[in-house]
């Protein structure tokens, strides 16, 4: 996300206090909310807002804690109908100084038991949290009430469309019964 960041988003870790929350509240402006729904393909984002804490977590490690709050509206799967949608989730990020090594046994990876764990940097960026925790939480698949999809059959102009009852495991064999059943009666 290529998005200039204000300053005061990005704490730096340094100035943390380590014997208190260090609160945070965000709440971009609609210019802002405006790039980011353009950014997630969104027809609309509303009344986003990113308020949390960042506390120590062990001697060299940083925790952040916050709720998003976000209304989006996005285009139906089904119809293209506009769909809100709220989002309210609470994100964790566990910034590590240092990351837990992954085991590789043959071919394959591990992947570590904390999957908020970020390597520690020299700062730690709130509006980026927002945005990638926005990015997750958005629906997939958003439906509008009622939408349900149709049978959609495709082919070359001239030839005969497979249908989905065609792609079925057993309806080629079921062809077949049926055309020799129709020969052992004739």
């Amino acid at each position: 996300m290529s998005q200039t960041v204000p300053p005061s988003t990005t704490f730096r870790v340094a100035d943390l206090p380590q014997n208190r929350a260090t609160p945070f509240e965000l709440r971009p402006d609609p210019q802002t909310l405006e790039t980011i729904a353009k950014e997630l393909d969104l027809i609309g984002l509303k009344k986003l807002v990113f308020k949390g804490e960042i506390h120590a977590f062990g001697k060299n490690d940083w925790e952040l804690v916050a709720d998003l709050g976000a209304t989006v509206v996005q285009p139906c799967v089904v119809s293209l109908d506009p769909v809100t949608s709220r989002i309210d989730e609470e994100i964790e990020r566990r910034f590590l100084a240092q990351m837990p090594e992954l085991v590789a046994e043959d071919e394959e990876v591990e992947m570590p038991e904390d999957e908020d764990a970020e390597p520690l940097g020299s700062t730690i960026d709130v509006f980026a949290v927002m945005q990638e925790a926005l990015a997750l939480n958005v629906p997939q698949f958003p439906r509008a009430a009622g939408a349900e999809l149709q049978d959609a059959v495709f082919t070359e102009a001239g030839k005969k469309a497979m249908t989905d009852e065609d792609a079925r495991p057993f309806a080629g064999l079921a062809a077949l019964r049926d055309q020799l059943s129709a020969k052992d009666n004739e």
